[in-house]
């Protein structure tokens, strides 16, 4: 009987084996064959989400056939703690080895919507929201507008299904304090109150990420301490023997050059002319500073400078005081700040617009006369083709 029982007991244990065997093998099949998207989409992995509900929500989408499969397997491959939070395409046909690959290798997160926000001289801002296309990286772009012109419905939908989206600011340089203030202030998709305006000068131009929601005063800290650490470093490589006293001076002379020229290779000459000025104890006549001290520094002056203005005392107004003004009359860029401390070595003390987008130098005052003498001529053509 015993025997009996025995080789009875013996089957079943086979039989359980191997079906265990073949569960297993199925399985092993299913993890690795190939997945039900037909098309590419985004997943997002949330800050602190669960094995449990990361598959859910795959399952949900359409991403995996079954939830369960997906842990156990997360598991037998020792993956199941290794979830990175971010956003990310997963292609079409993946198979659950493949988005368990995806969702815990980490690296940057891909949205498919992008909404970049760029400050404008006015003070405002606008937002262009563009949409990469899953399986294909084609950008298509969605919409572009201002805050004050209203909000188009293909952005407020998106917002309004909580759609994952990255965000991201632009802060050109140039910019006053006061219009990056305003333009931060104009974006309702950031938080929180800004204090006061920072000083003049010390925000660093850049096009960052932040979070929906993130606190205003939080970006400016931020950009203040990228500010600092870029003109501490160019400072410490500054050429010797600059008519700058200290990096405050070097940040002022920056702002000036930010403002005088947007070609890059110009930079290093425009700040030779300011350097050769200084060292000569010239003025250094520069109309940025001019509409400094009428505006200082809120919005645009929006038309030409009068010849009363030229005059006007204000501390900004380097046609009336001597060497630096007081502050700088804008945000410079690292290129600028850099061209501050270590500008080209030329004669040049003369400079006028040359109707290119760029200037023309000149040594001597007979040679500066004929480049304005020029650049009238392209003025006057110019206001005839307009009329």
């Amino acid at each position: 009987m015993w025997k009996s029982v025995a080789a009875n007991g013996m089957s079943f244990l086979i039989v359980v084996f191997i079906a265990v065997a073949g569960a297993i093998a199925w399985g092993q099949r299913e993890f690795r064959a190939p997945g039900p998207l037909a098309e590419a989409t985004f997943f997002e992995v949330p800050r602190g989400a669960t094995l449990r509900q990361v598959s859910e929500s795959l399952e949900e989408a359409g991403a995996i056939s079954s939830a369960v499969l997906f842990r156990l397997g997360a598991d037998y491959a020792g993956m199941s703690e290794d979830l990175r939070f971010g956003n990310y395409e997963i292609p079409a046909g993946s198979s659950m080895e493949e988005v368990l690959a995806i969702v815990t290798a980490g690296g940057p997160s891909q949205f498919r919507y992008t909404a970049t926000y760029v400050l404008r001289l006015a003070g405002t801002g606008e937002l262009r929201l563009r949409e990469r296309v899953p399986g294909t990286g084609e950008i298509v772009e969605l919409a572009d507008f201002a805050y004050e012109d209203g909000v188009p419905a293909v952005y407020s939908d998106l917002v309004e299904s909580g759609a994952p989206m990255v965000y991201r600011l632009s802060v050109p340089e140039g910019l006053t304090s006061w219009q990056i203030v305003e333009g931060l202030r104009a974006a309702d998709f950031l938080s929180g109150e800004i204090a006061e305006v920072p000083p003049e000068g010390m925000l660093a131009p850049d096009t960052i990420e932040v979070r929906r929601g993130q606190d205003r005063q939080e970006i400016l800290d931020r950009m203040q301490a990228a500010q600092a650490e870029v003109l501490a470093e160019a400072w410490a490589n500054r050429q010797d023997g600059l008519p700058l006293a200290s990096p405050e001076e070097a940040l002022i002379l920056a702002s000036i050059i930010e403002k005088e020229t947007s070609v890059p290779e110009e930079r290093g000459r425009v700040a030779s002319v300011f350097v050769n000025r200084l060292n000569r104890g010239m003025r250094l006549q520069t109309d940025p500073t001019v509409i400094y001290g009428i505006t200082e520094g809120r919005g645009v002056l929006g038309r030409g400078i009068r010849a009363s203005e030229l005059r006007s005392e204000t501390p900004w107004n380097t046609y009336v005081i001597d060497g630096l003004p007081p502050t700088p009359i804008a945000n410079p860029g690292r290129a600028a700040i850099e061209a501050a401390v270590r500008p080209d070595d030329t004669p040049f003390i003369f400079f006028v617009a040359d109707g290119t987008g760029g200037h023309a130098f000149a040594e001597t005052l007979e040679e500066h006369n004929r480049n304005v003498a020029v650049w009238r001529q392209i003025e006057a053509e110019r206001a005839a083709e307009s009329q």
